[in-house]
């Protein structure tokens, strides 16, 4: 009682730190991850067996960590190395293209492309965004294409705030289309041994439709505004950037388009092949780094530790939550009050994870959801792979 106690506490502490942004996020979740190692483990349930195996170091070792064959098979709980090790593995890929002007290069291409015309700039980098999020994370697409939008929005003479606002919108549509789109999205995947194609086919279908909406929502509200802003800019005699300037490295550039690609391959085809997202984050993190030569070391430096450290310490607090059975009575509740009625269970997961996510991080929320829905799952004799 005293462990389930404890670590209810650190987790709604949690929660609420995050919210109230007291501290950064990764220090919250090591301060409180490391409370549940001594406290709820240690004091409360004086078991190192709950310690070693919500630190999960021993996935490493195992075959399934690097390789599936057939079926992606679940994870097991405590932190999701898995996940940690394929978001680190992007970051450095990301940052190889961004070394040798990759993302610029991409926008200023496509704006020549368009004959930098306003109208048509505005609808092709909300497709770009959408498009860009489902292989990278949306956070890191937004910053490259916000930076190229104030630039070009400084040459063609047009407010560059509804462009940006219209880019997130369909950068978050994107990077929910597919497993590899933004954190809870590979946390989901490699938790619950859910392939590319298996989000690209379910949550992909709804983000499409979505994007379409979206894309036409922006144009009909903003194009007035837009084509003001482009009839401004007619005559007058401006030099417009030739995009082969962005590229800093050409062969640089080369090897990174090529890895991209590769990357992108090796993620559709993944359930096909059995390597896991680990095993891809590591080939690409060797590879780049290797293409990188002497700025290797520049590109290792800017991985973002900080949020690498916050899932950690997050993976933590909830295994406390596991481990002490707070998520299988979570869970049960849910069971009960549904009285076994999937439909309805669905609908109260729905309406609760709608809800909660407009105030508290989705990270930590998906992260604490994935164990109660497998709960339930296990209940009710459902197979994740039975869909």
């Amino acid at each position: 009682m005293i462990a389930q106690i404890l670590a209810v506490v650190i987790f709604i502490a949690m929660f609420v730190l995050i919210v109230l942004e007291v501290w950064e996020r990764h220090v919250i979740t090591l301060g409180c991850g490391l409370l549940t190692l001594v406290l709820v483990f240690g004091l409360g349930m004086h078991s190192m067996g709950a310690v070693w195996e919500t630190l999960n170091l021993g996935s490493f070792f195992t075959s399934h960590f690097w390789y599936t064959a057939g079926q992606s098979a679940e994870t097991s709980s405590g932190i999701n190395w898995e996940t940690i090790v394929f978001v680190a593995g992007m970051m450095i890929m990301v940052e190889g293209m961004a070394r040798v002007g990759f993302f610029r290069w991409l926008c200023m291409r496509l704006a020549k492309m368009v004959k930098y015309k306003v109208v048509p700039l505005f609808v092709t980098f909300m497709v770009l965004s959408g498009i860009l999020a489902m292989f990278i994370d949306s956070i890191t697409v937004i910053l490259f294409l916000a930076a190229v939008t104030i630039e070009l929005s400084q040459l063609l003479k047009f407010n560059p705030v509804p462009m940006i606002l219209a880019e997130v919108f369909c950068a978050n549509l994107g990077g929910s289309a597919t497993m590899c789109g933004d954190p809870p999205n590979i946390i989901i995947g490699t938790s619950l041994g859910y392939s590319f194609t298996d989000f690209l086919t379910n949550t992909g279908l709804i983000a499409g439709i979505s994007l379409v909406v979206v894309v036409l929502y922006f144009y009909l509200v903003f194009h007035k505004e837009l084509r003001a802003s482009e009839a401004a800019a007619v005559g007058s005699n401006q030099t417009y950037p030739d995009p082969s300037e962005a590229i800093t490295d050409k062969k640089g550039f080369i090897i990174s388009t090529v890895i991209f690609l590769c990357a992108v391959a090796l993620l559709v085809t993944h359930a096909q092949t059995g390597l896991t997202v680990s095993c891809i984050g590591v080939f690409i993190t060797i590879v780049t780094l290797i293409a990188a030569g002497r700025d290797a070391l520049k590109l290792i430096k800017q991985i973002d530790y900080k949020t690498l450290l916050f899932f950690i310490g997050l993976f933590m607090v909830v295994g406390g939550l596991e481990q002490t059975g707070i998520l299988k009575v979570m869970a049960n509740f849910i069971g009960d009050i549904s009285n076994g009625n999937l439909m309805l269970m669905i609908a109260i997961i729905l309406w609760i994870s709608a809800i909660a996510s407009a105030f508290v991080d989705n990270i930590p929320f998906a992260a604490t959801m994935i164990p109660i829905i497998s709960s339930l799952s296990a209940a009710q004799g459902l197979s994740w792979h039975g869909r």
